[in-house]
């Protein structure tokens, strides 16, 4: 593995990190915001929500932007927007002024949701693309281990307008990163025959192709597994099991660990397996066990132990399955590989947002509403896996043969 291929990764897996950098760094002062602003709950929640909503709608345009005018330029422009909508966060006057400068914020992150994809596509397919997205997902996944600590310490440290100081900071780090670490990877000659007319189309495209659509789905039900964890867990474990917010941080890491370790593994199973035959692996790895798991806590077995055990192992296998869905997706897509990347990204985030919100309705503070919701993603997933990848090309060659 050459020193270029880890800078690539690095330089595109901290873009990719800054948008859920913000949000996770940010869940521990919505308290202190709704005091300090004199906000209602619900106000500084829709602070949270907005970001949500932009990272939904953003992709659909910022993708066949990074078609028509290459990948760096949207990068650099959506960092910012980003940079600029932090520090009128941090600037803030009111709630109002909080959840408009979010909504940016959120526009701005969500080019790091999409074209880092598009970039991995542009250089590689198969086994090295799914390598290279493996280590985006690498530095990606750190995210969710370091922001709510870090997150703590500067709120307490400095208050919680420090927090989109500290984004800011890092954005104009992954800008000086990727102005002497990437070339630009979309050729003009590739640029030459995009336009947003040309995007529409491939939006029609891929909205038909089953394979597109249903690999883009079952990684969508695997995220949303874990946004339904994100919205729930602390209620659980906190409050249910009367744990400490130290403790709960602890479990909420180790399952990001879980994730991105076995996530390593993708390039060397798929190079060694296959691509079709890893997924369906992983996604049945991943929808057996939280399955199982479903079912004997709904049985009335509420051990916090087998929960995090379950979980630890369930979103390992998730961490094959996030990768390797969305480098067979993109495969036969790379002449729209931003477009592609754009509505696989709105795909993950809309289903994962609706997942979020109605198992909300259900929520109680009890372990149940949100297992079973994590249990349904889990079942969709596998259910849209058994209709999507039936058999793989490598079996099918062998059966002609024999």
């Amino acid at each position: 593995m050459t020193s270029g291929f880890l800078r690539i990764a690095f330089v595109l897996g901290l873009t990719s990190a800054i948008g859920p950098f913000a949000i996770d760094m940010y869940l521990p002062a919505l308290p202190t915001i709704g005091a300090d602003l004199g906000a209602s709950a619900m106000a500084v929640q829709m602070s949270l929500v907005v970001v949500f909503l932009s990272f939904a709608i953003g992709p659909l345009v910022v993708g066949p932007l990074s078609d028509i005018h290459g990948r760096k330029p949207v990068m650099y422009g959506g960092l910012i927007v980003f940079a600029a909508a932090s520090i009128g966060a941090a600037l803030a006057p009111t709630v109002e002024w909080l959840i408009f400068f979010r909504l940016l914020q959120g526009l701005g992150a969500s080019t790091g949701m999409v074209v880092p994809r598009a970039v991995v596509r542009d250089l590689h397919t198969g086994p090295e693309a799914t390598r290279l997205m493996s280590l985006l997902m690498l530095v990606f996944s750190i995210s969710p281990i370091l922001a709510p600590l870090t997150g703590s310490f500067v709120i307490e440290a400095f208050g919680w307008r420090a927090v989109f100081w500290a984004v800011t900071i890092a954005a104009v780090v992954a800008f000086v990163l990727m102005w002497f670490g990437l070339a630009e990877t979309r050729s003009v000659e590739r640029r030459s025959g995009s336009s947003f007319a040309s995007a529409w189309k491939g939006y029609k495209l891929l909205a038909v192709d089953r394979s597109f659509m249903g690999l883009s789905l079952i990684g969508g039900f695997g995220i949303a597994s874990f946004f339904v964890y994100l919205a729930n867990s602390s209620f659980v474990i906190i409050d249910h099991y009367g744990m400490s917010p130290s403790v709960y941080s602890l479990f909420f890491s180790v399952n990001a660990v879980s994730f991105f370790s076995v996530s390593q593994m993708s390039g060397w199973l798929t190079g060694r397996f296959g691509l079709h035959r890893v997924v369906r692996i992983a996604v049945f790895g991943f929808s057996g066990v939280i399955i199982a798991m479903w079912a004997v806590m709904a049985g009335g077995i509420e051990s916090l132990a087998f929960m995090s055990v379950a979980l630890f192992v369930a979103y390992g296998f998730l961490g094959l399955v996030i990768p390797t869905t969305s480098v067979l997706a993109m495969e036969d897509h790379g002449e729209i590989a931003g477009t592609a990347s754009a509505l696989m990204g709105t795909l993950h985030m809309v289903t994962g947002v609706a997942a979020m919100t109605v198992t909300s309705f259900f929520a109680n503070g009890l372990p149940t509403p949100m297992v079973t919701g994590i249990a349904v993603c889990a079942a969709m997933a596998l259910l849209l896996t058994l209709v999507t990848i039936r058999r793989s090309p490598a079996v099918t060659a062998n059966a002609v043969a024999g």
